[in-house]
């Protein structure tokens, strides 16, 4: 049986020490902090990095250079015959593609998965590779299973401040003058590639209203499965862990017995969109792991 390494990116969410727990490899992700290079969760804690973004530091992301890629390849297939790699969405980033580019020098051993996911479903596909990984399947099987099922997932983020969605160019500074105005809670999801508009709130509460109602008809009329039993649930946050335990308990009050995960947002995701987020997503159990 053929040894295969699961590997993924920071964007998952996945700290280095629940990576080792896992047995799973976690690429840190890259920011620059003025003319400063860190890497999440190895010099730049979550503490660290939101007190550099509230005040106001140049803070930007970054995609993984290659050599760290190949690096970190080669090292591993010095005791695993097969790696599958697991990259934050290409819709979102472009170092799927360039893993992918990467891993045409490497005879197959590499399999680079496009699943379009990110943060907590990302980290769910991870935990899905290293079970499929268990049960004997090959790189090449556990990349086409993952990729079948990309679009089995559904996440909706609420945005407490425009700063950073204008910041980042992602809205125009007058819409974001607007809805500051207005003191709106944007809903933004992404059910696939990108990350899209859905609703705008006027208060928090509110907010978490929408997502949970949209949760809810996505349970129901996107993946007919209306009491969750094929689902995994997870809230995520930025930075207020308090607000994030209350959200929770209201996620599971409207999906009663059901267990949920909850994790921050990685730096990546936090960095577009600031601190104060919160967010309600779901991944479609696989198959093959449910027999």
């Amino acid at each position: 049986m053929s040894r295969v390494a699961i590997v993924s990116d920071s964007n998952s969410g996945i700290t280095q020490s629940q990576a080792k727990e896992l047995g799973v490899t976690i690429l840190p992700m890259p920011f620059f902090v003025g003319e400063e290079t860190h890497f999440e969760d190895i010099d730049l804690t979550q503490e660290e990095f939101y007190q550099m973004l509230t005040q106001n530091t140049g803070i930007s992301t970054s995609m993984p250079a290659v050599g760290s890629v190949t690096d970190l390849w080669d090292e591993l297939l010095q005791e695993y015959d097969e790696i599958v790699h697991i990259p934050m969405s290409s819709g979102l980033s472009g170092s799927c593609e360039t893993a992918l580019m990467l891993a045409q020098d490497y005879d197959g051993k590499v399999q680079v998965v496009n699943n379009q996911r990110i943060s907590v479903t990302q980290r769910q596909s991870v935990l899905d590779a290293r079970d499929l990984a268990a049960q004997g399947r090959s790189a090449a099987e556990i990349k086409e299973i993952l990729e079948r099922d990309k679009f089995e997932s559904s996440i909706y983020i609420m945005v407490d401040t425009l700063y950073y969605l204008k910041k980042g160019g992602r809205i125009t500074p007058a819409a974001a003058a607007l809805g500051t105005l207005l003191r709106l809670k944007p809903v933004l999801q992404i059910q696939g590639e990108k990350l899209d508009a859905f609703a705008k709130a006027r208060t928090v509460k509110q907010a978490k209203s929408i997502m949970i109602e949209a949760m809810k008809n996505d349970f129901t009329n996107r993946f007919r499965d209306p009491a969750g039993e094929h689902m995994y649930l997870e809230v995520a946050y930025t930075y207020d862990r308090e607000a994030a335990e209350s959200f929770k308990q209201e996620v599971q009050e409207a999906f009663p017995g059901m267990v949920i995960q909850m994790d921050p947002l990685s730096l990546s995701v936090s960095c577009h969109i600031g601190p104060g987020a919160l967010a309600v997503a779901c991944s479609k159990k696989l198959p093959e792991l449910e027999a």
